[in-house]
């Protein structure tokens, strides 16, 4: 097997024609998953107030769509160079938006998990194909720079397009309606993308490997879910089972990968300094954001009493600074260097994150929004030029594995991140002290709380949901906080393990 850590040439391939139109098709399709991700947690006070859901199940429709789609995507990205990128991406696209069908018609917490989940066995099939075929549209450095560039660009806007679209959508419909935005979206993604996109597969690829399918999926899941147990209700005999059946499923698929002659993800591919240093600064920044992102929505709706399009509104900073670093990230790592651009992002993620620390029920917004288009323009530049790494590192017929391993480094980190940054608000919010004869699912959430108020005497409803607020903006406090020194102890890692790493030069 030939090896796959040198760089690809940069005369590998001659510019295709169209390859800007097709990008555009491309861009759809993450559009389609950063929307999705965007407005559940706009519509989670209203989930929560129609299904009932306890904290933990408000958890799960929360992760449950992250655990499936990082316990898949690096299986969907071999399995995409292996019968063609821009099949299983039209192919993916069409069950995405049928599934967002069932997820607007959720009847019960149990049907929106498993709906979630079903979601992100269709995701996984999007982004590593995204990422693949724009390795294979653009050999040209420069050029696949400002590719990846839009790529993260059109994901950014996404996320101010979700809460927007969705706060609009929540206030003159019910909650579904959020989800049935893909359906547009998913419609013009495959009646251009058939046309216009190329097909690309690995020409050698060999066959596709269930048994490691099923090893990568069970340990992802298997050890993600003994984490978010863990941090919710401490170490139980069933979360260490969980955990430790998850890592030997994960060790054997490493050792698998090892002898099989066509692995599923060629394992050398993390000795490549670069590579490992791109995976790890992504998973971290995205572990340490999602507390953030998760109960952002909830803080300004719940606790600032915002409605849902003002809230959307206040979240836009940070979707305006990710898409302006993009589109200049890639020039900027060429100009400084990769570590300055990477390291400098996560600083100042983590600088902004500690800021937020300071937060409580009256903050204004002056404040709050300059933290979030800091936090938005310094993710911007680290999540891009790492993206770009990742690509940059493999030849093209790996690109949907590699690009597999970067979203997979996304997925997990945003379960992680939710399954213990948001264990940490649930578990300061639980401790509050509530009047008396406060109904039991006041503790399970803040929405829980807000709907219990609606039927308890006006003096007593008053300082429930003072009592609860102020724990959950506790909660919130420690959780950004924690999350500032991920971000910041990441920056150090990264200034380091990317030293002497650059992006590759034009095509000559």
């Amino acid at each position: 097997m030939t090896s796959t850590l040198q760089p690809a040439s940069t005369t590998e391939a001659v510019k295709r024609p169209g390859r800007w139109l097709a990008l555009s098709v491309l861009v759809l399709a993450v559009l389609l998953v950063a929307v999705d991700a965007t407005v559940l947690g706009l519509a989670t006070p209203y989930i929560s107030e129609d299904l009932k859901p306890s904290g933990t199940q408000l958890l799960w429709i929360g992760d449950v769509y992250s655990f499936v789609i990082a316990g898949l995507l690096v299986s969907m990205g071999s399995l995409g160079d292996r019968v063609g990128r821009k099949r299983i991406l039209l192919v993916g696209a069409t069950a995405f938006g049928a599934i967002s069908v069932l997820n607007a018609y959720a009847t019960t917490p149990e049907l929106m998990i498993l709906a979630r989940a079903l979601l992100g066995v269709a995701g996984a099939t999007l982004m590593p194909a995204t990422l693949a075929l724009i390795r294979n549209l653009f050999p040209d450095p420069r050029e696949r720079s400002l590719a990846v560039g839009i790529w993260g660009a059109t994901a950014s806007a996404g996320t101010a397009i979700g809460p927007i679209a969705g706060g609009f959508l929540l206030e003159h419909f019910w909650w579904g309606s959020v989800f049935l935005i893909n359906l547009p979206v998913m419609a013009v993604l495959v009646l251009v993308g058939v046309r216009t996109l190329p097909e690309s597969r690995n020409p050698d690829p060999g066959p596709w490997d269930l048994i490691s399918v099923t090893l990568s999926l069970v340990g992802v899941i298997g050890v993600v879910y003994a984490v978010k147990e863990a941090a919710s209700h401490g170490f139980t005999w069933p979360t260490l089972a969980a955990g430790a059946v998850g890592a030997a499923a994960l060790i054997r698929f490493v050792r698998r990968q090892l002898t099989l002659p066509t692995p599923l993800l060629d394992m050398r591919l993390f000795r490549h300094r670069g590579f490992s240093a791109a995976v790890l600064a992504d998973l971290l920044t995205i572990l340490g954001l999602s507390g953030l992102v998760f109960f952002l929505s909830q803080y300004l709706q719940l606790v600032q009493g915002r409605r849902p399009f003002e809230a959307g509104l206040a979240e836009l900073p940070a979707a305006v600074g990710a898409v302006a670093a993009g589109l200049i990230a890639g020039r900027a790592a060429r100009r400084l260097s990769v570590r300055a651009v990477v390291a400098g992002g996560l600083a100042a993620v983590g600088a902004a994150l500690a800021t937020l620390t300071l937060i409580d029920e009256s903050t204004g917004y002056p404040l709050l929004g300059a933290a979030l288009l800091v936090v938005g323009v310094g993710a911007g530049f680290s999540l891009t030029v790492t993206s770009d790494v990742i690509l940059s590192s493999v030849p093209k017929e790996q690109a949907g594995a590699a690009g597999a391993v970067s979203e997979t480094a996304y997925e997990l980190g945003a379960a992680l991140g939710i399954a213990v940054l948001g264990s940490i608000v649930t578990g300061v919010y639980r401790g509050f002290a509530a009047p008396a004869g406060t109904p039991a699912g006041a503790h399970e959430s803040l929405g829980g709380a807000v709907e219990a108020a609606s039927g308890m005497p006006t003096a007593a409803a008053r300082d429930l949901l003072a009592a609860a607020r102020e724990a959950f903006v506790d909660g919130l406090s420690i959780a950004t906080g924690v999350g500032a020194i991920v971000l910041l102890v990441t920056a150090v890692a990264a200034w380091f393990m990317l030293r002497g790493q650059r992006l590759g030069d034009a095509a000559s």
